[in-house]
């Protein structure tokens, strides 16, 4: 089958779609026919053209390998003036008793084989370098070409991936590019023809601040990628507000991928503050008998305002920041204004705070636009302090933890948290520095580097009696 117009017409759910698709077919084979017998392969394509069947025009008996060697070459230099796309050609052998004899795989016949013509080049014009902002974040740069058919297909633009593609390729807008399709399937810039350069090219930069909301554009060290670092950034709404709603971020029961797709997709919700203007109706308009579901969500999103600080901050998604952090910084400043008006020195020094996580920080409480959520979040009611009573017993400061095994009276979160509220930490990895290590049943490679280091072992029983 040879389709003339676009890929997957013949899937479509909708078969009168399907109709308005001019499409075409050749027949290259007859599977059975009553009362007649062939001999080979070709007095079956003459009997279908006989017939008045559509049988592919490009096809050659041949009688030797060479012959079919010259055969191939010769369609894959012609291959530009066919009416349709083809990536390469099949040496079948004619004989059919000897087709019979040769057998089967799996999944391919051994009297065949197919041979792949390299890649389809073209020249174009690379006329501009537009960059676009994907659902994570990522300004990824997309070549605008001038319109160019390859392999049966009108190009007029491709993805370029990243910075470092660009400095690679030497690639200024206005050269005159090489491009192919990698597999046949995706458009690709291959090169440069440098000798076409007029002087009158230009240079391309990555944007220093996002192209869709403006906020400031960051690619960290040791990343390809750079990312719009905005909170209210549209391109991103959908990946935000699903992390913000997660189980790790304000854990609003019911506000799945899916209801956010569909809200957004309603326009009913824009950005993360969106989530607390919610109406009944709203969330009822999306199921067939809705008003149960849109109860229970708006009590869960009632229910959410009532988080600790910890959770809030773990919501925010602001990068280098997990659950962990987000609970140290909770404990820490208490409040959402003091941890958005800690300067970066403090920020430095704080434990578990790294010099890039510090930035990090710093950077997204000193954005407008995370200022105007963090407003229209408190407008909500939304809470903005730490609820964790401070505990006068911290009979495990300056102490680190590490867990690992099976216990049999705590989840690992429970004992994590009665390590923290006595004033101690935990941390996956087991070092020097590590005060403890607990072990419970089927421990494995951390107990193993825990004896090698000659760092102190306890049972679940030992770390009860601690904790008592």
């Amino acid at each position: 089958m040879q389709e003339m117009q676009q890929p997957g017409s013949l899937r479509q759910l909708d078969s009168k779609i399907t109709a308005t698709r001019p499409l075409d077919i050749f027949i290259f084979n007859v599977q059975r026919l009553e009362g007649n017998k062939f001999n080979s392969h070709n007095e079956q394509l003459n009997y279908l053209k006989k017939l008045g069947f559509n049988v592919n025009p490009i096809h050659e008996y041949c009688t030797s390998i060479d012959e079919a060697v010259q055969a191939i070459n010769k369609i894959g230099e012609n291959r530009d003036g066919l009416s349709f796309g083809i990536d390469g050609a099949v040496i079948k052998v004619d004989e059919l008793d000897i087709r019979e004899k040769l057998g089967v795989t799996a999944k391919t016949p051994r009297w065949a084989i197919a041979y792949k013509y390299p890649p389809e080049q073209k020249q174009t014009i690379l006329k501009d370098i537009i960059c676009q902002v994907g659902r994570t974040g990522a300004i990824t740069p997309m070549a605008i070409l001038e319109p160019v058919r390859v392999a049966g297909s009108l190009i007029s633009k491709t993805t370029l991936h990243n910075e470092d593609f660009v400095k690679e390729k030497d690639l200024k807008i206005g050269d005159t590019v090489i491009i192919q399709k990698a597999g046949d399937v995706i458009p690709e810039v291959v090169s440069v023809v440098k000798e076409k350069r007029t002087g009158e090219e230009k240079e391309f930069s990555m944007p220093t601040h996002c192209p869709v909301c403006g906020a400031p554009a960051v690619r960290e060290d040791g990343e390809s990628v750079t990312r719009c670092t905005g909170i209210e950034c549209s391109a991103k709404a959908l990946r935000s507000i699903v992390h913000f709603s997660s189980k790790v971020g304000m854990d609003i029961d019911g506000l799945g991928y899916s209801i956010i797709e569909q809200l957004i997709d309603r326009e009913l919700i824009k950005e993360i503050a969106d989530i607390y203007t919610l109406k009944l109706e709203d969330i009822a308009s999306l199921k067939k008998n809705g008003k149960k579901f849109a109860q229970n969500l708006i009590d869960a999103i009632n229910e959410s305002k009532n988080n600790d600080l910890s959770k809030l901050i773990t919501a925010l998604g602001i990068r280098h920041v997990g659950s962990k952090l987000a609970k140290t910084l909770a404990k820490k400043y208490k409040t959402m204004d003091n941890l958005m008006n800690a300067s970066l020195e403090a920020l430095i020094m704080q434990d578990d705070v790294g010099e890039i996580t510090a930035n990090s920080i710093y950077d997204f409480f000193k954005q407008d636009q995370t200022i105007d959520l963090i407003n229209k979040l408190k407008q909500a009611g939304v809470n903005m302090e730490s609820l964790e009573e401070e505990s006068a017993d911290n009979r495990f400061e300056g102490m680190t933890f590490v867990l690992t095994g099976a216990l049999q009276e705590y989840t690992r979160d429970q004992a994590s948290e009665i390590i923290e509220k006595l004033g101690g930490k935990t941390s996956s990895s087991v070092s020097k520095k590590t005060t403890y290590v607990l072990a419970g049943e089927d421990a494995g490679s951390k107990l193993t580097k825990a004896q090698q280091l000659g760092v102190a072992i306890i049972t679940e029983e030992e770390f009860k009696k601690m904790c008592n």
